[in-house]
Formats: C-alpha cells, structure tokens, sequence
C-alpha cells in the first residue's frame, strides 16, 4: 500500500499518528509495531514512529499475513529417547521456546510435537497441547510432553507431588566453599526488573534445590543440581544469588567481568556460547498408565561440552 502525503496538519506530522489517523481500522499500536518491525518506509527508507513527515512524502506500508490463531506443525527435528501412545520423551536444544506465545506462533516444541505425534492432550490448552513442563528458550535437556489426557493428569500430578526427579548440569563462575548444599527460598517477580525473577523477598512461591559440586577449575565449577520445585528460573536465581551465576546467562550475569587471568580460549568460548550454560541431563518419573519408574539421561550439548573440555585444558585448580 502507497500512501502519499497531503493536506499535512503540522501539529500531526508524526509518522504513527499520521497513519493511525489515516487507517482507521488500524490502531497507533499497530501501526507503531509495524514501524518499528520495518514494514513502513518513508520515501523507500525504513524511519521511527516520531519522524516529522512533509508535503509529498511518499509512505509504503506492508502489512504482513496474520498469524495461524493456533500452532501448526512443522518438520523441526527431534531427538526422540522413548515414545508410546501416552507420552513422548525427547531433547530439546537451547534456543527453541516450549510453546507458542502471541506474536510467536511458530518455531516452537509444540509446532515440532504437532507434526511427530499428530495427537497431543489437549488439556494444556490451544497453545500448550501436550506441554506439563518447560524448559527456558537458552536451556536444553530433556522433557516430557503428553499424548494422552489420562498421561498429561498424571504427569501434572507428579509434578504437583514434585515426586518427578529432576537434575540438570550448570556450569558457573566461581567455587562454592562448600561441595554440596541445599537453597530454600521464596521465589517472585523481581519489582526493579519485570524481567527478573529473586528469593530475596518474603512473599512468593517456596522453591528448594540441592547442589553438588561436580568438577571444580580455578575460576569456574561444573555444578548438578536438582530440583525440588519448578519455578520460574528457580536454578539461575538460585545460583546467582549464592553467588555462582551461570556461564552465559545475559539475564541474570550481565556485566560479570571474565577476568583476563582466563585464557584467551575460554574467553573466546564463552563469548560465543549463546546460551546459558544450563541443561536438564536428567528425568525420571512414574509412566502413567503402567506405573513404572522411567528415567534418562541426556548428554551435554556440544557447546556446553568443549567449553569444558577447554577449562579442563587451560584453567585446571592448582594441585
């Protein structure tokens, strides 16, 4: 669409006013995303919401095809360790969100799930079919979705119960004192950072998680640490607040200095690692229908593995 600019009201030059005011069935939120998402060019140039427009401007507006109301499946690759007519096992890798959300209804686990199982529980919901846990987008490991309705109230009980065993590998900066712990803490929303979540505050949900020390190096600590309760970057929060934050993670460690006492290579690794250093290697949990114990395991991504094969190369505790 070609809108070329006339009969301008100076008091109304301003790009998304201009064009809310000529679109009406669009409205300035609208048009400001579209703005914003580089769908509108000012005389061929992409340009802000607040740029003045003058007499003749010539505005291109694209306006992209709505999204599907609910997700479709799509040919994303699975890792797949067990599957039946109730449940299904897989890996997810870091980068890859669990479920759609508005404005990203495609690209997800579910979309992937979609197309591998056909039949999912719709209990979850239009956008959650099959979803009884979750994995944060940068976090990889494995996870459980359900098939069947009976399954995903089993699987949800489990985890009511937190009777489901889960233990994941976080590679952190620093060495704890101690070679294993336990944190209990209230975990909410973090007041100062809509984004955050902390345990330093009274009210919020009890959230409880064990450590051991894994593999120590001189200025990192390869810890495992499992579960108890599964809320919302339970373990970042967790560790960050002991004051060991993950490698890699942009929310909770940004601006933590990497010392140049590391080496170069490690440096280098992290820097380009993309992710937070956190996979779920571990699940196991009662099947529903027949009642025995599954477990497994799944190995550290590439990624993660190299990087600590470079510390075990060049940053190795002293004897």
């Amino acid at each position: 669409m070609q809108i070329k600019v006339s009969d301008l009201d100076p008091n109304l030059s301003r790009l998304d006013i201009y064009l809310a005011r000529k679109l009406n069935s669009l409205s300035r939120t609208r048009v400001k995303n579209l703005i914003n998402d580089g769908n509108v060019l000012v005389n061929s140039m992409t340009a802000e919401p607040d740029r003045k427009l003058k007499e003749g401007d010539l505005i291109e507006l694209f306006i992209p095809a709505p999204e599907p109301s609910k997700p479709v499946a799509e040919p994303i690759p699975l890792k797949i360790f067990y599957e039946d007519r109730d449940l299904i096992v897989f890996d997810k890798p870091a980068g890859i969100m669990t479920h759609p959300v508005a404005g990203k209804m495609s690209g997800t686990l579910v979309n992937a799930l979609i197309y591998h199982c056909k039949d999912l529980s719709g209990i979850g919901g239009e956008l959650k079919p099959g979803i009884v846990h979750r994995l944060d987008k940068l976090t990889s490991g494995v996870m459980v979705a359900a098939k069947s309705d009976r399954a995903h109230l089993s699987l949800a009980e489990q985890f009511k119960r937190h009777s489901i065993k889960r233990s994941y590998l976080a590679l952190v900066f620093g060495n704890p004192a101690q070679n294993s712990g336990r944190i209990e803490s209230r975990i909410s929303r973090n007041p100062a950072h809509r984004l955050k979540m902390t345990g330093k505050r009274a009210e919020g949900r009890i959230a409880i998680t064990e450590w051991k020390v894994k593999k120590r190096f001189k200025h990192f600590s390869l810890l495992e640490c499992r579960l108890f309760t599964g809320r919302t970057h339970q373990i970042r929060v967790h560790l960050t607040e002991m004051g060991f934050p993950l490698v890699g993670d942009e929310l909770y460690a940004r601006g933590r200095n990497v010392s140049e006492k590391i080496a170069p290579e490690i440096r280098v690794a992290i820097k380009s690692l993309n992710r937070q250093a956190l996979h779920a290697f571990q699940l196991g949990f009662e099947h529903p229908v027949s009642g025995k114990w599954l477990e497994f395991e799944s190995d550290l991504p590439e990624e993660i593995d190299s990087l600590v094969k470079l510390l075990e190369k060049f940053d190795r505790c002293s004897d």
